[in-house]
């Protein structure tokens, strides 16, 4: 079998330019067993939230702050962290951040 077919390569820099200034809507970088990876363009505030699974997040460009009710953590560019399932939290940007997560498909 050839790999080559079944293999692709990512650009997370053109993944930046689709995202551009439409904020808080991810867009679907690549699927894994039953993963996804995905890239969010934020800026702003989200609302809280809380999820089923673990979710991990990596910022690929710029800061985000990640604030749970207990606590609060800045991350910046090439940093990221895992959200345990069930932690409410929620994410902050005040200038444009470009966040990778992934989660289950």
């Amino acid at each position: 079998m050839d790999f080559r077919s079944l293999m692709r390569s990512y650009n997370l820099d053109e993944v930046d330019k689709k995202l551009g200034e439409r904020f808080w809507h991810p867009v679907e970088v690549a699927h894994l067993n039953n993963w996804v990876l995905k890239a969010t363009a934020i800026k702003g505030e989200f609302p809280w939230q809380s999820n089923e699974d673990d979710e991990l997040f990596w910022v690929y460009k710029g800061e985000m702050l990640l604030e749970t009710e207990s606590s609060m953590l800045s991350l910046k560019e090439g940093e990221g962290t895992v959200i345990p399932k069930g932690i409410r939290h929620k994410q902050r940007a005040s200038d444009r951040a470009v966040v990778l997560h992934l989660e289950p498909a």
